[in-house]
């Protein structure tokens, strides 16, 4: 069960940087970057967050006697700031106070990255993003504006197309004519087809796109949605309306992904905005947006054990090719490679 969201306010979306143009007879050796460079990246985009959460609290170890209060205090706050969430942060704290053998620098790095696993491994999904060839895979992309939802779908186009598929976007964000031309100059550069109505709802774009997917045998199909929390119940209709025509329109066996977008430099903020898309359209994971930018990647652990939703995808670059699948044991090994 979700609990109870608090307001956000609107911030503008990322808009794509030129440099950031995929080639378009990039060979397939190019486009997959190999294990060691994808893992360094992870590494580079995870280690605010290990400094500001693992090395502080480590910092804190001394070999002889317990952990003062103080030092209790700290290791609270450093939870907190890095947004493993107010319940946890009292929780794992309580638990050192009362376990006075955890108070040297080994044993507070075994401490954390034991609580950290479990809380991963308690995950009730798979972290794999669902995809199936010979399959239409429809990614429905939801959140807040400003969280990163048309710099995700454009590099997640851009993976797959990459990959040989035949990838559509629905330009479903209707409200914010600047969301359908961010969308257009992404979908020019990834190199795929983009669905767009003048004057339409986005329930009639989506319905648009997936005829379209269906007439043309697409394997991927990735679908923008609004973002604005102004007027929730405007959004949730909206929202509704878009999940009814998937159902009634897609094929019966689609591969099916709606993905929540989450800016992990605000990541408490929006994550209490769950609520709101889950009702509407059944969340089924989370992408983390801007995990390079962020000390507070402990966001990750209070989507998994606050709302129990698998994160799926991280953004850990700002290149066009900075995606990447969340894997819960490298971003565990990057967390503490300090």
């Amino acid at each position: 069960m979700f609990k109870q969201l608090f307001g956000l306010g609107k911030k503008g979306e990322e808009s794509p940087n030129p440099a950031q143009t995929p080639q378009a007879d990039a060979p397939q050796s190019a486009v997959q970057e190999d294990a060691t460079g994808g893992l360094q990246k992870l590494k580079s985009a995870v280690s605010l967050t290990g400094k500001a959460l693992v090395g502080k609290i480590v910092s804190l170890g001394h070999a002889d006697g317990r952990l003062t209060e103080d030092e209790l205090d700290e290791i609270e706050e450093t939870l907190i700031r890095a947004d493993v969430g107010m319940d946890m942060a009292i929780e794992m704290t309580e638990h050192i106070r009362k376990n006075p053998t955890i108070h040297s620098q080994d044993k507070l790095r075994d401490f954390l990255r034991s609580e950290f696993s479990g809380i991963l491994a308690n995950v009730p999904e798979a972290t794999r993003l669902k995809h199936q060839k010979g399959k239409l895979n429809l990614y429905l992309v939801v959140g807040v504006n400003g969280a990163g939802k048309t710099t995700l779908i454009g590099k997640l186009a851009n993976r797959f197309r990459q990959q040989g598929e035949k990838v559509i976007i629905a330009a479903g964000d209707t409200f914010r004519a600047a969301a359908e031309d961010q969308l257009e100059v992404w979908a020019q550069r990834a190199q795929v087809d983009l669905v767009r109505l003048d004057k339409a709802d986005s329930a009639a774009v989506v319905f648009e796109a997936i005829a379209k997917a269906k007439a043309e045998q697409a394997d991927v199909l990735i679908i923008d949605t609004a973002g604005r929390l102004q007027n929730k119940f405007n959004l949730m209709e909206e929202l509704r309306k878009v999940k009814k025509i998937i159902d009634r329109e897609a094929p019966a066996d689609i591969v099916y992904e709606s993905l929540l977008v989450i800016d992990a430099t605000t990541g408490q903020n929006a994550l209490r905005q769950a609520e709101v898309f889950h009702e509407a359209v059944q969340l089924t994971g989370v992408a983390l947006t801007k995990l390079d930018s962020s000390a507070k990647g402990g966001i990750i652990f209070n989507i998994a054990k606050q709302y129990h939703l698998p994160v799926k995808l991280v953004g850990v670059g700002e290149k066009i090719d900075d995606l990447r699948d969340f894997d819960p044991h490298a971003f565990i090994d990057a967390l503490f490679e300090l």
